[in-house]
């Protein structure tokens, strides 16, 4: 999701169409619309959600060009039950590069496998530098079975770098959905 403004103002087909004239092949347009001036698409946004995909089978050049290609298989039952510890509310430090508010909220870490593909799902308020990156490099150290669950709530709690600050490389991360608006308050009446 990005913001920008158009200084020629001009509707918002039109502006998608000139766009992506523009674009490279593997870059689209979707959801092209106007807002307030005000509007700031970090501040906007209630949550945010993470998708890291692992290939867990045999090398495959064409699957592992979006996704980590590990070997190892990976017992993604204790992945799941230790990304578990990440959820809620706590200080990041020791999965985020350095942020004078380190404090974030995890709604969910969900891993799931579907054959040879691992996928590891984050969805937060917002996410410190590389915090995805490096939430998942633990849970591939416990997927591989050199660390639990009660590992990774001691990393969290110490809040000193969590693998010295290793983490997953970028090639299998995607942003999958940023949803925006204030979140649903029930006391006044809203739905």
């Amino acid at each position: 999701m990005i913001a920008f403004t158009d200084p020629r103002r001009r509707p918002a087909d039109e502006l998608a169409r000139s766009l992506e004239a523009l674009l490279p092949h593997d870059v689209a347009i979707h959801g092209l619309r106007r807002v307030p001036a005000s509007f700031h698409p970090r501040y906007a946004a209630r949550y945010r959600e993470y998708r890291y995909t692992v290939w867990n089978g045999p090398r495959s050049p064409l699957r592992e060009r979006y996704a980590l290609g590990v070997r190892v298989p990976l017992d993604t039952v204790a992945m799941a039950e230790a990304g578990s510890a990440l959820e809620g509310r706590h200080d990041f430090s020791a999965f985020g590069v350095a942020d004078r508010q380190p404090v974030r909220s995890v709604h969910r870490v969900r891993v799931r496998r579907d054959g040879s593909v691992v996928t590891i799902d984050v969805a937060a308020d917002a996410f410190l530098g590389q915090m995805v990156r490096r939430i998942v490099a633990v849970l591939l150290e416990v997927g591989r079975g050199k660390m639990d669950g009660r590992a990774v709530a001691a990393a969290l709690a110490s809040r000193r770098p969590a693998l010295d600050g290793a983490t997953a490389p970028a090639r299998g991360l995607c942003l999958r959905r940023v949803v925006l608006g204030r979140r649903p308050d029930s006391r006044n009446g809203e739905r």
